[in-house]
């Protein structure tokens, strides 16, 4: 996300090569291609300008530290400026109440509705909730029929009144089953509209002040730029709604709402969606965001992706079996099944520290996994458990059963001798201990 922004803005602070003082000169030359920048990234031409102002501010006759050059030094300006800009602090979801209510509002096609199911997910995995779906959009029926198909892959219940044509009344009706079930937060989830369709923005309205929600999320596809914030000013004058929703940050994302948004409307984004999967929901935080645009990655947010895939009971198992050196290929394989749980693979790579500038033109596929596992997926179970059966007649038929060939099958059988070799040297502590005395060695 946010490459073509990222590599401009490098480009614009790499104009200060000097070390020592920031000159009027070098900084008006590096704010100028800042602001470009901003405004090719589909930026609010006002929250640009702002924005480079505040830069030149903090900036200007500022002494650069002895350790750091002053593109190093602007570069920091400018992450704790972008963080102030995108709200500063991490703006958290009021799900309060009994139950609590979350309207969802947008236009059509933002991916609302979608939205709406990895909210419920999230609640109900991440919070420990019991959360009901509402199909409160009554003018198309294949939306009532996609958050059923959306409620039954996350097994949390959807409830509709397919015959009843008054959102008012269905939401209402909503409610009253959630309380009387147990339910303790309710989404509804309503028709995309546009803030021109006075009929239809009327509507919403009347929803929101009949069911007095605990809060109300405008959903924005991240892809529209300029045009997601002047949608959200329109909608934020009929519904005072209480945050964003930023949907596809997994594309090629120019920046223009991310950026924009939080200035304009004065609303805090909450969410971004990074993909179509229902766990793939990240809480918005402006720091990170921040670290993110400017090519610094975001290590906590990978770190937090890994921890949601964690299970103790089967780490633990997975910890005696490398103690004891009968770590197979079955392990190996679920291990590769939860890495890409955690996500988009370029994105996660995105995470780390100079990954996102070296990836930026490089391909990842999704499925870059495929090919061990259609290796390890044609060895039988004696094989995966026992990978030294594997002579040169097995490579050859697992080879053609999985459509790679004997190289192929004897790389992978080279690396997972040597990740086993690694991993046992991990777990001895001794071990450790020896060879972090050998690395302390080598040093003269």
């Amino acid at each position: 996300m946010f490459n073509n922004l990222q590599d401009k803005l490098d480009k614009a602070f790499k104009v200060l090569k000097g070390h020592g003082q920031i000159t009027e000169i070098n900084v008006a030359e590096t704010l100028k291609e800042v602001r470009r920048a901003l405004l090719d990234a589909d930026v609010n031409f006002k929250t640009a300008k702002d924005f480079t102002n505040k830069l030149k501010e903090k900036a200007f006759g500022r002494d650069v530290l002895t350790s750091l050059k002053p593109s190093q030094l602007m570069v920091k300006i400018a992450q704790e400026e972008l963080t102030a800009l995108m709200g500063g602090e991490t703006a958290e979801l009021d799900y309060s109440g009994n139950p609590g209510i979350i309207l969802m509002s947008g236009l059509q096609g933002s991916g609302k509705t979608t939205f709406s199911g990895k909210l419920a997910n999230y609640l109900k995995t991440q919070k420990g909730k019991k959360p009901l779906l509402v199909a409160c959009d009554i003018y198309r029926p294949a939306a009532i029929d996609q958050l059923h198909v959306l409620g039954e892959a996350i097994a949390v219940e959807v409830y509709s009144e397919r015959e009843n044509k008054n959102p008012v009344s269905i939401s209402t009706n909503a409610i009253a089953h959630a309380r009387s079930n147990g339910f303790n937060v309710v989404i509804i989830d309503t028709a995309g509209r546009l803030a021109v369709d006075e009929q239809m923005m009327t509507e919403i309205a009347d929803v929101k002040n009949a069911i007095n929600p605990t809060e109300t999320l405008f959903v924005v596809d991240s892809m529209t730029g300029q045009d997601a914030v002047n949608t959200a000013a329109s909608f934020n004058e009929r519904l005072n709604f209480d945050g964003v929703v930023l949907t596809k940050l997994d594309g090629d994302t120019r920046g223009g709402a991310a950026l924009s948004i939080k200035s304009v409307v004065n609303k805090p984004i909450k969410f971004i969606g990074t993909g179509e999967k229902m766990d793939a929901i990240d809480v918005f935080h402006p720091n990170r965001m921040a670290d993110r645009i400017l090519g610094m990655g975001d290590v906590i947010s990978l770190v937090e992706r890994a921890q949601m895939q964690f299970d103790e009971e089967e780490a633990k198992k997975l910890e005696k079996k490398i103690r004891k050196n009968t770590f197979d290929f079955n392990d190996f394989i679920g291990q590769i099944q939860q890495i890409k749980k955690m996500g988009n693979m370029k994105d996660l790579l995105g995470m780390i520290p100079g990954m996102g500038k070296a990836l930026k033109n490089v391909d990842i596929d999704d499925d870059a996994f495929k090919g061990i596992e259609s290796i390890i997926q044609s060895m039988t179970n004696a094989e995966r458990t026992t990978p030294e059966l594997i002579d040169v007649s097995r490579k050859k038929r697992i080879a053609r059963g999985s459509g790679t060939s004997v190289e192929d099958v004897n790389k992978l059988l080279k690396q997972f001798q040597e990740t086993k070799k690694m991993m046992k040297l991990m777990s001895n502590k001794q071990n450790m201990k020896g060879l972090m005395k050998s690395m302390g060695g080598m040093k003269n």
